[in-house]
């Protein structure tokens, strides 16, 4: 392997470890604000206790989420030193923003959280809380801003041989970003219910803390049922922007390879990325892609062999991580909606609830895939239209980046089992030692 395919597998392995916390701390930092504020209305002991057990798994997961995010902007001045040369003006000023005015307010407010119980009021505990959750959505703003700058490059100009930034303003109201914001922050959402509804299900089904890990599911289960739904409804509107600014990607997504009008989905497809062209195709929907991408039946859909080879994203990830993201994306909804429609006879439902122990994973899968269909699908641009990720990369050897790939999975590999043995340990605990 070359120092360039190193660089994109150690950066690949960084980002989607890293990723495997950041959702969870997103959705259940509200959903514990959500716990609290109803111990403040109505006084019950039980919101108290939910608000800590549930409070104790954020506290490890987020400090998962703090060692790996350090590692993984490292990567910007050791692997990819080019690009940040060339975009740092603009890629560094929203990382610097994110660390100064969100990630420090939400660690400085976690300490007041995590420290507070005995010494704040319930209202001004309540409060912290609700700090903690919004800071750390905050946060998620100004990195998706400058993930947004990297999928639609705005508010720059080119001097001096690199982009510098002339319009604050255009960058950060990218609708890219802020369509992607919406889609990542209400699949967090996703995550963090069904993260409790799964630990939930594992006691009820174990008859432990019945009245606790019922409260629990309802919640869980409320705003899981809505934030799937947001998640469709805004992923077709994401949908129709991929086909606006990254029409290539769309054709990727879809292994669509002839430009058509009236564009069919085609249920069943295999592709040839060689042969280009697919080598199973069967039962299309009439119009239905033409529709998707641009709300049109009569629209025409761009095929991917009007674009050079060398500007086409690798298809079969990209097919595959896209549908994989949709068939979880459908599936969730409907394990939610179940279990709000029996919410008060799910003790009679054994086997509902042993599913939603196993479909914890679930939505940890689909946005792994969807930053995959996301970052796959832009390539061979590192920003699109504006840098290639060929020549971004740090002019450092093989060993070096072969060196530094195998250290790094060793050590999140021991942060993982780590981080696995925590969470599972206090999980099974229950809320008795929260």
């Amino acid at each position: 392997m070359d120092v360039l395919m190193l660089s994109r597998l150690q950066f690949a392995a960084a980002t989607m470890f890293h990723f495997l916390f950041v959702p969870l701390t997103l959705g259940i930092s509200v959903m514990i604000a959500c716990m609290e504020t109803a111990y403040v209305r109505t006084g019950k002991p039980v919101y108290k206790r939910m608000a800590k057990f549930w409070g104790k798994l954020f506290l490890i997961n987020f400090t998962l989420g703090v060692v790996t995010g350090i590692t993984l902007e490292f990567q910007f001045g050791t692997n990819w030193s080019r690009y940040s040369a060339y975009v740092g003006d603009i890629f560094g000023s929203l990382l610097a923003i994110e660390a100064t005015a969100a990630f420090f307010l939400e660690s400085t407010f976690i300490g007041v959280w995590h420290f507070g119980w005995d010494k704040l009021s319930p209202k001004a505990h309540a409060a912290s809380a609700w700090l903690v959750a919004g800071a750390g959505n905050l946060s998620a703003i100004w990195i998706l801003i400058a993930n947004g700058f990297m999928q639609n490059p705005l508010g720059y100009e080119i001097r001096n041989g690199r982009a510098e930034l002339t319009d604050f303003v255009a960058v950060i109201s990218n609708p890219w970003a802020w369509n992607q914001f919406v889609h990542v922050v209400s699949a967090s959402f996703c995550v963090a219910a069904f993260f409790v509804a799964g630990i939930s299900a594992w006691h009820l089904l174990r008859k432990q803390n019945v009245e606790f890990f019922t409260k629990s599911m309802k919640l869980a289960l409320s705003i899981g049922l809505a934030s799937t739904a947001i998640v469709a409804i805004q992923g077709h509107a994401h949908g129709n922007l991929v086909a606006k600014l990254q029409p290539v990607k769309l054709a990727a997504m879809e292994a669509h390879w002839e430009t058509t009008r009236n564009a069919p989905m085609y249920l069943l497809q295999i592709p040839d990325e060689k042969g280009e062209k697919n080598l199973v195709q069967a039962l299309p929907v009439p119009s239905l892609l033409s529709i998707l991408a641009y709300n049109d039946p009569d629209a025409e859909v761009k095929g991917l062999k009007d674009y050079p080879a060398a500007d086409r994203p690798p298809v079969g990830i990209t097919f595959i991580a896209f549908r994989l993201m949709v068939g979880i994306g459908t599936l969730m909804p409907l394990l939610m909606l179940f279990g709000l429609l029996k919410r008060d006879t799910l003790a009679s439902y054994p086997l509902y609830l042993k599913a939603l122990i196993f479909a914890i994973p679930l939505p940890y899968l689909g946005m792994q895939a969807g930053w995959v269909v996301a970052e796959v699908g832009r390539q061979p641009w590192i920003v699109y239209g504006l840098m290639r990720t060929a020549d971004a990369v740090s002019p450092i050897t093989v060993a070096q980046a072969g060196g530094s790939l195998v250290a790094m999975l060793l050590l999140y590999t021991l942060l993982g089992a780590a981080g696995a043995f925590l969470m599972v340990t206090a999980a099974r605990k229950g809320p008795q030692d929260a």
